[in-house]
């Protein structure tokens, strides 16, 4: 059987669950889909940017979109909100995920989490260890958390996370920004 071309076939043996769509963008016939993304959520309540992200990347033409979820990021958003594939388990399995990463490819990421977390020295050793990698950081920004916070943890707007998208696919000779 031939793979959709919604599913990642990378993917296919380690996805413990797939919940499927009834429309799937990525299959649009009128834009060839040169690059994929595959976003990572976790259950950040950054997690309630997921459908406007997802919504937004799909704009940029060329793009292929999945997301890779754990069930407590679903707590924050409808998956049905997430009009493209989501690969999904209880388990926090991102982190493996980025080990079978090919690391030829960009990797970006979007830190979120309270003010308190931020500043742990812990979360600079991590964040470090990531840009060490190569992968390329979304830095957070300031402003009220949910939490109550006030300082630096909230993920960045997405807006800003689509444009360096964009930029790195230009990079990559792959997009033309407008």
């Amino acid at each position: 059987m031939e793979p959709s071309p919604c599913r990642l076939p990378e993917l296919e043996a380690a996805r413990p669950h797939m919940e499927a769509r009834a429309s799937c963008p990525a299959a649009a016939p009128l834009v060839e889909r040169q690059f994929r993304v595959l976003v990572g959520v976790t259950g950040s309540v950054a997690a309630l940017k997921l459908p406007l992200l997802v919504s937004r990347l799909l704009d940029i033409p060329g793009l292929e979109v999945a997301v890779v979820t754990t069930e407590r990021a679903k707590h924050f958003y409808t998956p049905q909100d997430v009009p493209v594939t989501l690969y999904s388990d209880a388990d926090e399995w991102e982190t493996c995920v980025i080990r079978a990463w090919d690391r030829s490819k960009p990797l970006l990421f979007c830190p979120a989490m309270n003010t308190a977390m931020w500043e742990h020295p812990i979360t600079a050793q991590q964040v470090g260890q990531l840009r060490a990698f190569g992968y390329v950081e979304i830095p957070c920004v300031a402003k009220k958390l949910v939490c109550g916070d006030q300082g630096l943890g909230a993920m960045a707007e997405v807006g800003t996370i689509v444009d360096k998208v964009k930029e790195i696919l230009s990079l990559h000779g792959g997009f033309q920004q407008s």
